[in-house]
């Protein structure tokens, strides 16, 4: 088959299910991260599974496309702080996130970074062991 997919190993189809299945997975440990925050952590309430679901697909898509832009600009400071600003910047996308979705309220910036350091171990842990295989999608070694 030769199309603008020639850069796909094998079937294309196949290749955009398994994209598919590893975001979903990545959307549901992220909102059980969130929900773990909400439990874990005083500062921070998240009042329902379609609040924490919500907020986990805003704080993806804001992790996707303001946060490499925010971490190019404080790279210096970032460089001089051995990465600990990161958690800053990751607790202002979680702030920012929260300020959008009505059900996910923080008491303040310091709730804000340490959920955002329980969502990041709990979606870790989560990913770890939910990462799909080859044997997934059936494609099983000869």
């Amino acid at each position: 088959m030769t199309s603008w997919l020639t850069w796909y190993k094998g079937n294309p189809l196949k290749n955009l299910r398994g994209a598919m299945f590893r975001f979903i997975i990545r959307w549901f440990a992220t909102a059980l991260g969130i929900a773990a925050a909400g439990y874990i952590l005083p500062g921070i309430q998240v009042d329902g599974v379609w609040a924490a679901s919500l907020a986990a697909l805003l704080l993806g898509l804001l992790n996707a496309t303001l946060r490499p832009l925010v971490l190019l600009l404080t790279l210096p400071l970032t460089l001089v702080t051995l990465g600990v600003f990161a958690l800053v910047i990751n607790g202002a996308m979680l702030a920012l996130a929260a300020a959008f979705v009505d059900g996910v309220h923080l008491s303040g910036f310091g709730s804000a970074v340490l959920g955002a350091i329980v969502i990041s171990l709990v979606a870790g842990l989560v990913n770890w062991v939910l990462r799909p295989t080859a044997w997934t999608f059936g494609d099983v070694p000869r």
